[in-house]
């Protein structure tokens, strides 16, 4: 299978020409389309009906998750709505297999990398930043687990590992991922893995297991030299 994987593609009202090209440009290349996250720029539904509108009639799957800035008004659920109505795979701590090959997804959240890794210690809001990022990390290890198939993607949007913000200031690396994701890319024996979120980050890297992860977030891609806005992995 092909997968053109992208991120960040941040619809809104005026871009339906470019996103119908990038669309169109993918069904030629791949067999399913992969978007991980910032579906929308503002999380309003007039933005998700432009990138609906761009994938009405394209030929090949769509899987996608959310983003954060698709959660920026408030309406999360309704345009996840939308999403799905469109017959696009919204994957929320869910997973869908398609011609043999099975897609887990989550947005994923914050916490940090490695050593410097946030604990859940101290004032209850602290607790409730660093569990989010460990309960969608627990809800990606299950759902590849519960996978009977022998490929299985992993669609994200914030970051697994360090190596792909390696670019965006040191400072925010907390807020642009967390390694509890790369131990559920790991435990649940994932294939491959695509995120976005770090704009300014680094294209590539690895899981401490060795499992392959893609920051495609479309100005990464544009940064790396891709001239078009996806990348193309075969699984």
């Amino acid at each position: 299978m092909r997968i053109a994987a992208t991120a960040d593609v941040h619809a809104r009202v005026g871009d339906l020409g470019l996103l119908r090209a990038m669309a169109e440009e993918a069904a030629r290349d791949a067999d399913v389309l992969v978007i991980g996250g910032d579906l929308t720029d503002l999380g309003q539904p007039e933005q998700a009906g432009v990138l609906i509108e761009a994938l009405d009639g394209c030929p090949i799957p769509v899987v996608a998750t959310l983003g954060n800035h698709d959660y920026e008004s408030g309406d999360a659920a309704g345009i996840s709505h939308l999403f799905e109505e469109a017959g696009i795979y919204l994957l929320d701590r869910s997973s869908v297999v398609i011609d043999g090959v099975g897609f887990s997804g989550v947005k994923g959240f914050c916490g940090g990398f490695d050593r410097n890794l946030a604990n859940a210690f101290g004032e209850d809001l602290f607790k409730a930043w660093v569990n989010e990022g460990r309960r969608d990390a627990e809800a990606l290890e299950s759902e590849l687990r519960s996978l009977e198939t022998e490929r299985r993607v992993a669609v994200l949007h914030y970051a697994p590992i360090r190596a792909t913000v390696e670019g965006e200031p040191p400072e925010i690396h907390a807020f642009l991922g967390t390694s509890h994701l790369a131990r559920a890319l790991d435990e649940g024996d994932a294939t491959v893995a695509f995120h976005g979120h770090a704009h300014a980050g680094s294209f590539e890297g690895k899981t401490p297991g060795g499992v392959p992860v893609f920051n495609v977030s479309v100005p990464v891609l544009e940064q790396a030299g891709f001239d078009r806005p996806y990348h193309l992995v075969e699984v």
